[in-house]
């Protein structure tokens, strides 16, 4: 499938952007969740490099380009809605701007642990 197929096959929201989590390739790690439009999803696929759109500075900006803390694409793929995408790359240093490793390892939650045991009952 071409770059301009999986580009028309992605559903993005109201704002004209489409989610995208980041996850470590070889040890399934999620990393951080940023967004892509249109065409930050067009230099993903086709530099090797993730590009994000930021919503707040409403630019451009490849992961790593001013931290150093680059992400090196390894594989990608839509969900079969095709409104969420997962990346997954190859992080060179802390994925996070606070400097952890993910975005997630910041500020974990206390929620109730389910068990699929409890299914079959």
């Amino acid at each position: 499938m071409s770059t301009e197929q999986i580009i028309s096959r992605a559903t993005f929201n109201a704002d004209g952007l489409l989610p995208a989590i980041i996850q470590q390739h070889d040890s399934g790690e999620v990393l951080m969740l940023g967004y892509m439009d249109a065409e930050a999803l067009r230099r993903t696929l086709t530099q090797g490099r993730v590009t994000f759109w930021s919503r707040s500075r409403q630019e451009y900006w490849r992961k790593g380009d001013t931290s150093g803390n680059r992400q090196y694409v390894k594989a990608a793929a839509l969900d079969c809605d095709g409104d969420t995408l997962l990346v997954q790359v190859d992080q060179l240093g802390p994925a996070c701007h606070t400097g952890a490793r993910s975005c997630f390892d910041v500020d974990p939650l206390a929620a109730v642990v389910g068990d699929a045991s409890e299914a079959g009952s």
